[in-house]
């Protein structure tokens, strides 16, 4: 892959303090740990400005985009120039989801020019073919102001049943050589346009039976070691952005407690086989902690500190289960008293941010 950083430079970066970023306070670490979904569709609504104000003030890491939040391509730009106006130092991870297929925020219902599913990329290209394919699209991406895209899917596509990958048609294939190669040139095409990407879903939702977004989403007797040969080729290869956790129970991977991780909240998954077998040393985020899997289960106090305890660092909401304007805000007031009375948690919370410091350095390049 021409697009990653070495182990060597990444380290670096880890340890030394961004160019232009200074020491911050507990609060503003805090933040940047947080991407928020949020109402309104122009500059000049009252939330979008207010979201700038968090953006400038270095205590919110970034927003993602839903497709209420797009009236038009036009104003889509004037959101994203506001939000990278108020904070050029540290610029926020605006993000969406542009997989292709049904999965876009982007249509040609505002002008935007979609492209095929991942399966119908693999089976009518090579991945060379593919990388063109995607090097078109996110330059447009890019030209909006994005500066993360929520992809590639790394599921290998095993279980025909699948309601989430096969169904839509959002995993490459079934080997995990051929999601490797097109996966590599979706994030090559991403890099090339100074993009940031994400694996997802981590570690594997495509021989699940069930939906995470709709409920609990148990895996141990479908999943397999073979779902991780994706991430664990493009790791060696040196990618280094995003990994997604997803919401996927496995009781293998759960603790010897009795409450049932999923491995978004498994400290298992993230610093065990995501960190520690796998070697990722990029930022880990959530999937939306909205989702039927986590909000079901859990209260919002409970996902941010198991969250961050497993080792993730951006905690990722759509705010849609109960939309709120100041829902960033109660992430943040939560995470900064568990770090107040709790230092191994503040010190997570100083490693997330190290992390995220050196991945938004990278962002335009």
């Amino acid at each position: 892959m021409r697009h990653s950083l070495s182990v060597a430079l990444l380290a670096l970066l880890l340890a030394a303090p961004a160019s232009g970023v200074s020491a911050q306070t507990l609060e503003q670490m805090a933040g940047q740990m947080i991407v928020v979904g949020f109402a309104g569709d122009d500059a000049s609504d009252k939330s979008v400005k207010a979201l700038a104000a968090e953006i400038a003030a270095g205590e919110l890491g970034g927003v993602m985009y839903l497709k209420t939040n797009v009236k038009s391509l036009k104003a889509v730009k004037a959101m994203n120039d506001a939000f990278r106006a108020a904070s050029p130092d540290l610029p926020p991870f605006i993000t969406l989801d542009q997989e292709g297929g049904s999965v876009e925020r982007l249509t040609k219902d505002v002008g935007f020019t979609e492209i095929p599913n991942a399966a119908t990329i693999a089976a009518e290209n090579s991945p060379a073919g593919a990388e063109a394919i995607y090097a078109k699209m996110a330059r447009s991406v890019a030209d909006l102001g994005f500066t993360v895209n929520f992809g590639p899917v790394a599921d290998l596509s095993v279980n025909p049943k699948n309601t989430v990958i096969t169904k839509f048609g959002r995993a490459y294939g079934k080997s995990a050589d051929t999601v490797t190669a097109y996966a590599e040139a979706f994030i090559d095409a991403h890099h090339q346009a100074g993009l940031l990407t994400s694996l997802k879903h981590f570690p594997g939702h495509g021989s699940s039976t069930a939906d995470s977004h709709e409920g609990f989403t148990d895996i141990s007797r479908t999943w397999s070691e073979s779902e991780l040969e994706p991430y664990r080729a493009m790791f060696a290869d040196g990618y280094a952005d995003m990994v997604m956790a997803g919401h996927l129970y496995h009781e293998a991977y759960a603790g010897a407690g009795s409450v049932k991780l999923p491995s978004s909240l498994s400290p298992e998954w993230i610093d065990g086989v995501l960190r520690k077998e796998l070697g990722f040393s990029g930022v880990v985020i959530t999937d939306d902690l909205e989702m039927g899997a986590i909000r079901k289960l859990f209260d919002l106090h409970d996902t941010i500190v198991r969250a961050v305890n497993a080792g993730v660092d951006v905690l990722l909401f759509s705010n849609t289960a109960k939309p709120s304007p100041d829902l960033q805000d109660k992430v943040r007031q939560i995470l900064v008293a568990e770090a107040e009375s709790d230092p191994a948690f503040r010190a997570r919370i100083e490693t997330s941010y190290k992390r995220i410091v050196a991945l938004k350095a990278r962002i335009g390049r």
